[in-house]
């Protein structure tokens, strides 16, 4: 795993990331700073951990429109399990968690 530092919103964040995923990690915190900035901007939030948690749910629930579109070929037959994507999204979250560290965990 390697070490990958980021900024978001003028704060820099040291981030773990599996060989090979520094294109998917840059994209996503690319997401998370451009969501959050607009959020700022708005003027309407000021406080860091509320605009965090604001962009989390704006990209959780663009995230859920675009798996409502995609078929469920990963739910097993004749079982209630969840697609495999939705780990990942459970992943995304405990990384985003321990990117914040002291300013407090987004859910």
């Amino acid at each position: 795993m390697k070490q990958v530092e980021v900024t978001i919103m003028g704060h820099g964040y040291i981030l773990g990331c599996p060989d090979g995923g520094e294109t998917m990690l840059t994209q996503a915190v690319a997401s998370v700073d451009k969501e959050m900035s607009n959020i700022r901007d708005s003027g309407k939030v000021k406080a860091r951990e509320r605009i965090a948690v604001l962009a989390a749910l704006n990209l959780a629930y663009q995230l859920a429109e675009v798996s409502a579109r995609l078929p469920l070929t990963t739910r097993t037959a004749g079982t209630d399990e969840m697609p495999a994507r939705d780990v990942d999204l459970e992943g995304l979250l405990q990384r985003v968690d321990a990117a914040l560290g002291d300013d407090g965990q987004l859910l």
